[in-house]
This record gives C-alpha cells, structure tokens and sequence, in this order.
C-alpha cells in the first residue's frame, strides 16, 4: 500500500509540499491524520521554510474521514487526533495553504479549512454530510462560521449539502478558484512569499493569528466534549453510523 502522504519541498526549501497518496478517496483516518500531524511538526522550525502547500493525488481531495473510526469503540481517539491536527494547523508558523479539486467532504474539508487559505478548482465540491448520518462535523462547527458567516455555515451544517466552486467562492469557503489550484498556490507564494523574510513572516502569522487561535481551541475543546458526551449518547447517532456501514437507510428514534 502506498505511504498515505507524499512528502516534498520546492522553491529551495521554502514551501513545503504534503499530498494526500491514497486515491481515489483520500480517506482522512487515522494513518493519514499521524502522517499529516507528523510531517507538519518535523518541518516547522525549518529556517527557510514560508509556507506549506497541502494536496492530493487523484481526482479528489477526500471524501472525508473515516465512518468505521467514528464508531462508539474508537470516536474519542479518531476525534482528538484529528482536533489535534486542526490545532496544529491553525497555529502553525507560516501560512498553511490547501489546493482542493473534485470532492473535499466531511473531515476533508475540516482539514482543509484549518488551513489558512484554500484554492479550489472549478470541479470542486464542497461539503459537511455528517447530518446525513445522523452526528455533526466538530471542527467545522467552529470553523466554518469564520470562514462564510454564521447563516451560511448553518445552512451547510444542517443540510449536509455541498456547494459547487463557485458558491464556495462567493460565500467566502474558499478563496480562489483556478484550474490547477496547486500551481495557483505556488504562484501566489512565489509572488508574494517569496520575496519575503521568513523570520518577519513568522512573527506577523503570530500577529494576525494570535486571536483567532485562542477562540478556535476554546471552540474546539466545547464542541468535542459535546459530540463524545451527548452525541454519542444517543440511538441516533449509533443507528446512522451503522445505517451507512450497512447501506440502508437509517431508522430515526429521535432520542
């Protein structure tokens, strides 16, 4: 089986490049969440480094996270290390970049909004289904109202729909579209990186972060007691797990 990410540098050691390497679904599990959080902490004292350009293999960023993983028996381990991925995202020390093509979904997106801006290709599809299950998206909860405001991230986040690229766009879900968003994010850090001190872009992410950071983890820490406390508690949240895993439909008890 192929490494779940793919590990590069490019512009003489000043971005750092991590592909997703399990096509076509780019599952975000547990082997993908250690290898990214992995990857992430070994190169962020690296002196040169002014960005990390986060991608995937294949014709679609991820279908999102693991359904298995979400089950009673594994949800507290699966759900702390990815929050513990989104931390380490919304903190990191440069500019986190995602190219997004084709379907980015449930904790696919999450990761991908935990970074600090997302190109998208004209293909991408964007969405939170978690509804559909019958549990909600965490991370998104808290990082989806930042990004496209608060009525526009409920509509998502109760519907469970995705948004084509263009309605990501002008609601403020991603930043900007291009047909190869990988070579669009490596043009903007050539243009406007690149020219710069990394050690004053350091301090300016800090700058203008700082904030931000502070009330994302406090967010994160409410909504992740919520989902393993309540949620979890409930036959609905188990029955949908188990619906999709068995694909048929689910049978709600509202309880």
């Amino acid at each position: 089986m192929n490494q779940p990410l793919a590990i590069s540098h490019d512009l003489d050691g000043a971005l750092l490049r991590l592909r997703l390497n399990r096509p076509k679904a780019n599952i975000v599990d547990a082997t993908m969440i250690e290898a990214l959080d992995g990857a992430l902490a070994r190169h962020a004292d690296e002196r040169d480094l002014l960005a990390v350009l986060i991608e995937a293999e294949g014709p679609h960023f991820s279908f999102g996270a693991s359904v298995e993983e979400h089950l009673p028996e594994s949800c507290a381990a699966m759900l702390q290390s990815l929050h513990a991925l989104v931390r380490r995202m919304l903190d990191y020390p440069v500019p986190v970049l995602v190219a997004v093509r084709g379907q980015c979904l449930g904790g696919g997106l999450e990761v991908a909004m935990a970074g600090h801006m997302i190109f998208a290709a004209p293909d991408a599809r964007l969405g939170q289904p978690e509804m559909m299950l019958g549990v909600f998206a965490p991370a998104a909860s808290c990082l989806m109202p930042e990004r496209m405001g608060q009525a526009r991230a409920e509509d998502l986040l109760y519907s469970g729909r995705s948004v084509t690229a263009d309605e990501a766009l002008a609601s403020g879900l991603v930043d900007m579209l291009a047909g190869d968003p990988s070579a669009a994010a490596l043009t903007w850090v050539k243009t406007h990186l690149a020219p710069k001190s990394a050690s004053s872009l350091r301090l300016a992410v800090r700058a203008a972060r700082g904030a931000f950071v502070r009330r994302m983890t406090a967010r994160l820490d409410e909504v992740e007691a919520l989902y393993l406390n309540d949620l979890m508690a409930t036959g609905d949240a188990v029955e949908g797990l188990n619906a999709f895993l068995e694909k048929r439909p689910a049978k709600w008890g509202n309880r």
